[in-house]
């Protein structure tokens, strides 16, 4: 087991999904501690705003424009980032959509556009970002999952399915990861304000702000856990809700969002 926490000193962090968000939040946050921040996503302008926002931080933010579904694009940002200084240290594979599906409605390309940015979108980034840190025999990987991963949800079918997945594939791979010295954590946020969050078509409790979910992963990061959870208050009652027989579950789950009072959409009662 490894307990390595990457320190602006050891090299740079990469976050995805930084233009809007907990990531944008986040690069913010690490900026501010003296990190050499690359920051990810699909806009380049959304970017340079971003990295003139953090001109006067102890860090720096670099705009590093890329689409997660294409694994070219980022195997070339973490040969860029590798390239600068000591290299890669941090990476937090942030990116994600969340596309509400509804069972009266599935549309096949939700759950393929899903599984592209959510799953295989980090995927492109850790293989590369692993190669580099494994050679170096240290190094930091962060996914960001979430709570929804626990257990189905409401319009959650692809997204949650995905979020389940991240959650699988850290846990696993953290048993070879150890031998390498490279640390890998899971993060599952409650509900946090973002454009993902917008459509809910449900009442979210406990629900947070990106730079307060942020401030919780950045000292998630520096901590000896393996999964950065929050607010606990909510989160920790989904996990206890799994140990529930699937009929008290549907029930407490139907009760908690109104759910099945929700008519079907395509008028079917």
């Amino acid at each position: 087991m490894t307990s390595y926490t990457a320190k602006p000193a050891d090299g740079a962090a990469w976050v995805t999904g930084a233009s809007s968000g907990i990531g944008r939040a986040l690069a913010l946050n690490l900026a501010r501690e003296g990190f050499a921040v690359f920051a990810t996503a699909r806009s380049a302008d959304d970017l340079e705003a971003l990295s003139a926002e953090a001109k006067g931080l102890k860090g720096e933010i670099i705009a590093a424009p890329g689409d997660v579904t294409d694994a070219g694009a980022m195997a070339e940002i973490v040969r860029r980032i590798d390239g600068k200084d000591a290299g890669l240290a941090l990476a937090v594979f942030n990116a994600g959509i969340y596309l509400p599906v509804y069972g009266e409605t599935l549309k096949v390309e939700d759950f393929d556009k899903s599984f592209a940015v959510n799953l295989s979108g980090v995927v492109n980034g850790l293989v590369p970002a692993l190669e580099r840190m494994k050679a170096r025999g240290r190094g930091q990987l962060a996914i960001v999952s979430s709570v929804t991963g626990y257990g189905g949800m409401p319009t959650s079918a692809a997204y949650g399915a995905t979020k389940a997945a991240l959650i699988n594939m850290a846990e696993s791979l953290k048993f070879d990861l150890d031998k390498f010295g490279v640390r890998i954590q899971v993060i599952n946020p409650g509900f946090v304000d973002t454009p993902a969050t917008a459509d809910n078509a449900f009442t979210m409790p406990a629900l947070m702000q990106p730079d307060d979910a942020a401030a919780r992963i950045a000292a998630g990061l520096k901590s000896t856990a393996f999964e950065i959870t929050f607010p606990r208050r909510f989160t920790y009652v989904l996990k206890l809700l799994q140990f529930l027989p699937y009929s008290a579950y549907f029930a407490l789950m139907n009760a908690a969002t109104g759910w099945k009072k929700r008519p079907l959409e395509t008028g079917e009662q």
